[in-house]
């Protein structure tokens, strides 16, 4: 039999230790919220957040809200001269107003957007993809012929290129460059817009060895995400001013609202701005 001041001992070591588990398990529940944290979509009509619909995860989407230090050590824009993100270009440089369409160009949507602007006289920038130029090399020369500034908007509109190598890089670039003069042998093709605006030291370098100046927004009405044409005509008229860089889309999805919304905006802009291309600084 054990003596009773020996189970007496043995309670209370139990007791005590029962107690420091509890107190550590009180602990570590106090650390742990009771309710996750709601996660970002990456989705915003930010000009220094990526926005589009095929946008990665959250946690994988690259970074843009501030530049990342140069190799030197300096965490000012490495080479662009513009505003924006990495220094990427958000304003024409003048009064004039640019609309810009990205994501095509899509046999559908394209050929309406062409046909309202040559309506309404105005030229605008078309930041095509490298997979569509190659599918639609009609639609490319369509876009050259009536006078349209063309831009490169990646091979594939991979929204972590900016996470590669710059050889990576590099080869979607020119990949994409390749497909564009294959419909047309001497495109100027002046600008590079990152997919989703995932700017990133690499890639506004290696679009800048290439000659082409990297190319934001000013402007973002998330036309991409079909809110109807009257949500994307307000956002545009109470956003845009002297200046600005307008995003909208010719292809990704359905864009009936776009082109709905383009034929309500084009007269009211006309009325207030004057509307161009980006300058390709050649012809």
């Amino acid at each position: 039999m054990i003596p009773a001041p020996t189970l007496r001992a043995a309670g209370m070591v139990t007791l005590v230790v029962a107690a420091l588990l509890g107190s550590a398990y009180a602990l570590g529940r106090s650390l742990v919220p009771t309710e996750a944290p709601p996660r970002s979509t990456g989705i915003t009509a930010s000009v220094n957040s990526p926005h589009y619909a095929d946008q990665p995860p959250a946690d994988d989407a690259p970074a843009t809200a501030s530049p990342s230090p140069t190799p030197d050590g300096d965490s000012h824009p490495p080479n662009g001269t513009g505003d924006g993100p990495y220094g990427s270009r958000v304003s024409t440089g003048s009064e004039q107003i640019a609309l810009t369409f990205d994501d095509g160009p899509d046999p559908r949507y394209t050929p309406q957007v062409l046909a309202l602007l040559r309506e309404h006289g105005v030229k605008a920038t078309f930041c095509v993809v490298g997979q569509n130029a190659q599918d639609h090399p009609d639609l490319i020369q369509a876009i050259v012929a009536e006078g349209h500034t063309l831009c490169n908007h990646s091979w594939s509109h991979d929204i972590t290129l900016g996470k590669r190598s710059p050889d990576a890089i590099r080869a979607d670039l020119l990949r994409t460059n390749d497909a564009i003069r294959a419909a047309v042998p001497d495109a100027r093709i002046a600008y590079f817009r990152q997919p989703g605006g995932a700017w990133t030291y690499p890639v506004v370098s290696v679009c800048e060895e290439l000659g082409m100046a990297p190319l934001h927004w000013t402007v973002d009405p998330s036309d991409w995400q079909a809110p109807g044409a009257a949500k994307i005509t307000n956002a545009v008229l109470s956003e845009v001013g002297p200046g600005s860089i307008v995003l909208m889309h010719d292809a990704g999805g359905d864009r009936t609202g776009t082109v709905d919304a383009l034929q309500r905006l084009l007269p009211t802009l006309l009325d207030r701005y004057r509307l161009e291309a980006m300058p390709t600084g050649t012809t």
